[in-house]
């Protein structure tokens, strides 16, 4: 899954990786089902492991333009996980509250506490891609924005949180069929937003903002993965990979259990 990760320090140039790219699975889309199955199993494993030892915190972000699969992302890969250890914070329009805050405020109220694993449907990186496309904030603003956000997830980090952010790439065409789909479909059109057209017609813009953002913030301590994503099963099998091979890489173990429990006979 290297393949995939920013390099701290290289330029992203999102136009030059491909959304269509299978290269990191030999097998097709019914053996990768197979493959998603055990994974599922594996990180459901690595998940009450993670629970149950109280140490660790995890972090994930995940970012895509509009109909990018962030949902969808979170229902395959995390299928089967004990919600008691996971959950979903999606960051909306800022409410008269937030706004009176600082941009980080209410995402750090979100961050995982020990033995939790919290999943951000969008994140703050909207303060430095919407904000910026959209002037909602002069350029000094949202370019000094990178070196703080580093910051911020460099404190997470040495406090004890893994961070993994996923950048879910599609390309322009697959997004006119996943919207086309949601209006056609009369059981996804609650999911259609007119104002995601407005959005993209700003593609070359967001673009341009993600290719800064990910060059920007990609870090030891906060890697990004820029995921093809055009084919949901590949999608799935990538953001699951990595998270899976990186809760490995944390060794956790389950506590040790009190001596005197050896001596319990139940009746």
């Amino acid at each position: 899954m290297k393949r995939y990760r920013i390099e701290p320090g290289s330029r992203v140039d999102l136009s030059a990786i491909d959304p269509d790219d299978k290269s990191a699975f030999s097998g097709g889309k019914d053996e990768a089902s197979v493959e998603q199955a055990a994974l599922r199993a594996r990180l459901e494993r690595l998940q009450e492991l993670l629970y149950a030892e109280h140490q660790h915190k995890v972090l994930i972000v995940l970012q895509a333009m509009d109909a990018g699969g962030k949902d969808g992302t979170i229902r395959a890969v995390f299928e089967g996980v004990n919600p008691q250890g996971v959950s979903v914070v999606s960051f909306k329009v800022p409410s008269a509250e937030e706004l009176d805050h600082d941009y980080l405020w209410r995402v750090h109220r979100h961050v995982p506490g020990k033995g939790q694993m919290v999943i951000f449907n969008r994140s703050h990186y909207e303060d430095v891609l919407i904000a910026r496309v959209r002037d909602l904030v002069r350029p000094k603003v949202w370019r000094r924005r990178y070196d703080q956000i580093n910051d911020f997830e460099r404190m997470l980090a040495e406090e004890g949180t893994t961070l993994l952010k996923f950048f879910l790439h599609i390309d322009p065409d697959e997004q006119k069929q996943r919207l086309q789909s949601r209006l056609d479909d009369p059981h996804k059109r609650w999911k259609f937003n007119a104002g995601d057209l407005d959005e993209r017609r700003l593609w070359p813009q967001y673009m341009e903002a993600y290719n800064d953002a990910l060059s920007a913030t990609s870090t030891e301590w906060a890697p990004w993965y820029v995921v093809p994503a055009n084919a949901k099963w590949y999608r799935n099998h990538v953001v699951a990979r990595v998270i899976v091979e990186t809760l490995e890489g944390l060794e956790m173990r389950y506590p040790r259990p009190p001596a005197e429990l050896s001596e319990i006979v139940i009746k």
